[in-house]
This record gives structure tokens, sequence and C-alpha cells, in this order.
């Protein structure tokens, strides 16, 4: 895999000329788009930049995290609270991200999205408004183990570090076989849109966008 040196900037404008151009896969008028990457790499960050750049030419944009879409902690605990395998496959509430993020922009949807549904540090529904993206918006979504799960994205971004890398970024120790257990199921470098080398923030690198830049997941 050949990597092109590129700053944060320049690749979030680069994203941002590609998606202006796109049409939504599904035939409906929302775009949807996921930054995928461990809590390690600057998801967020590139999100944010992302956003900036699309509004920077006329579009709307919805920003998500899937910490904001966490399991009740009883449901997350079940297991102990440094199981990896929970929390690959049990942290993230996979259907409420369906039922309030990605049905609204099915075609045909209303387009009122939830911002988020559970707050982690009280354990308690966050209560959010619901927000409308309009038709044309972009929804972005990041965090960590977004592929594998047939979400309808029109991009993936995956934000690769080596094992080292994310080793010694990684606060939580115990949830490093989950990201070696994705590696080995998901393949996530083969199966975004784009790879991004995120191993030092400040010299990112990447792959360009696959030919055609539709989502394979």
């Amino acid at each position: 895999m050949r990597y092109e040196a590129i700053t944060w900037e320049r690749l979030a404008g680069t994203l941002a000329g590609h998606l202006d151009a796109a049409t939504p896969g599904d035939g409906g008028p929302w775009l949807k788009v996921g930054i995928d990457g461990p809590p390690a790499a600057p998801g967020g960050e590139l999100a944010g930049l992302l956003a900036e750049a699309l509004r920077a030419r006329g579009r709307a944009v919805h920003v998500a995290g899937t910490g904001g879409f966490l399991r009740p902690a009883s449901l997350r605990y079940e297991y102990g609270k440094r199981d990896p395998d929970a929390y690959f496959d049990g942290w993230t509430d996979i259907k409420a991200l369906w039922r309030e993020v990605f049905a609204p922009l099915e075609p045909g949807g209303t387009g009122r999205v939830l911002p988020d549904l559970w707050d982690p540090a009280t354990d308690r529904a966050t209560r959010s408004p619901y927000v409308t993206l309009p038709p044309g918006g972009v929804l972005l979504l990041h965090g960590p183990f977004l592929l594998g799960h047939w979400f309808p994205f029109d991009l993936t971004v995956h934000l690769r570090l080596s094992a080292a890398a994310l080793a010694r970024r990684t606060e939580d120790s115990w949830t490093l076989p989950a990201f070696a257990r994705y590696e080995t199921e998901v393949d996530p470098a083969t199966t975004a849109d784009a790879v991004v080398r995120a191993d030092d923030p400040r010299h990112p690198a990447w792959t360009g966008l696959r030919p055609g830049g539709q989502s394979g997941d």
C-alpha cells in the first residue's frame, strides 16, 4: 500500500471536493461519510475540518460521533469493564445508529436525526433535541469499528495506526485486542475508500481515493 504525504487541511479539502461532486448511492438527497479509527487517531478532528470545508462550499453538515451512541453501562459491562470482545461488538448501540441516524436519511426520510443518545459519564439518556439535515446535506459519522456493519456510507476513510503506534498512544491498553480483532475480521485498510496513516498525527499520509470512491462496506 503506497502512501502520499498530506496535511489534514489539504486532506479535508480534497475529500470535500470529492463529496461536493458525488451522488448518494441510495438515490436519496443525503451523503453519508464514515471516518473510522481508534480513539488514539484524530477522527473527530478530521470530521471537524471536513465539515468546515464542506460548509465553505455551501453544504449543510451534521457531525456525529459513536461516543454519543454507547449502550448503557449495564450492557457494556455485562462481562466486566475490561472485556475487549464486548468493547468490539457490544459497546456501541448499532441499532440506535440505524434507527436515529441512518433511517431518517434514507430516500423519502425526514432528515431529522438524533445528535446523540446516551451520556456515558452520567449513564443516562442525553435527551438532545433532533436536528434536521436538509436535502443536499452531508452526515459525517466518526468513531471506531465503523466498517463491517453495512452502514450505507457513500465514502469511508480509515485512520490507520501501526500496532506499535496504537499501543503507544492508547490509554486503555486492554482495548488493544479489540483492534487486532478488527484488523483480522474486517480488514479496514482494504474495505475503506481511503486510508490515512496517522502514526505521527503531525505528518499524515494517505493512499488517495480508491477508484470509484464509493464505500465497499
